[in-house]
């Protein structure tokens, strides 16, 4: 699970956990992630589940994400299910907003996605199973108002599913995109309080 120090990705670690399964925890900041793994380890099923964590930056250096997945796959074994769900917000007027924003979102929250499941594919072809998660959002249906650094990126997000999913489908490996609405996250608190709201929904 990428972003999976909190919000939605620590969410469905924990369920995936409760399921059985070993986890691999995937996110920058390395005291979040070693919290978060306590937190999981209280819902073990079995003496043998193991939560591992790794610190990286999903949308920086291939080579770097490929050889962490590669290690992870070493010590736990192949990835049966990727969840792609690292991302990150900036709002504002669409001139107000830094241009490298657009990049930093673009790398995130997209690349950030793309890195990881490539490192996994070959592996999952090679085995003919696996699926592939993309958190998008409800952003990534339809633009916002406020949202032009953000909504393209989880838009990007649905055309590389849809492509990926016609290629791997013979290799019975599936690809699923998520597309959640407003949810309460530490990242939705720190979006709110940038939030530029539409004219027309000021009374």
């Amino acid at each position: 699970v990428t972003g999976g120090s909190s919000g939605i990705g620590k969410c469905i670690a924990i369920e995936c956990y409760k399921q059985g399964a070993f986890i691999t925890l995937i996110a920058r900041d390395e005291n979040k992630l070693l919290q978060t793994k306590k937190e999981i380890e209280k819902y073990s099923v079995n003496d043998k589940q193991v939560v591992l964590c790794i610190s990286v930056d999903v949308s920086k250096d291939y080579e770097q994400v490929e050889n962490v997945l590669k290690q992870a796959q070493e010590k736990l074994g192949p990835v049966d299910l990727l969840v792609n769900c690292a991302g990150t917000s900036v709002t504002g007027k669409f001139e107000d907003i830094e241009v490298n924003s657009f990049e930093r979102l673009m790398a995130v929250n997209y690349l950030g996605s793309v890195y990881p499941s490539r490192a996994v594919i070959s592996t999952m072809k090679e085995r003919r199973m696996g699926r592939i998660v993309f958190v998008s959002s409800q952003a990534g249906q339809l633009g916002l108002f406020g949202y032009t650094a953000y909504s393209p990126t989880k838009f990007a997000l649905r055309g590389l599913a849809e492509a990926l999913q016609m290629e791997v489908k013979p290799y019975n490996i599936y690809v699923t995109v998520a597309y959640p609405p407003d949810t309460d996250t530490p990242g939705f608190a720190e979006e709110s309080k940038t939030k530029v709201n539409h004219p027309s929904a000021t009374l």
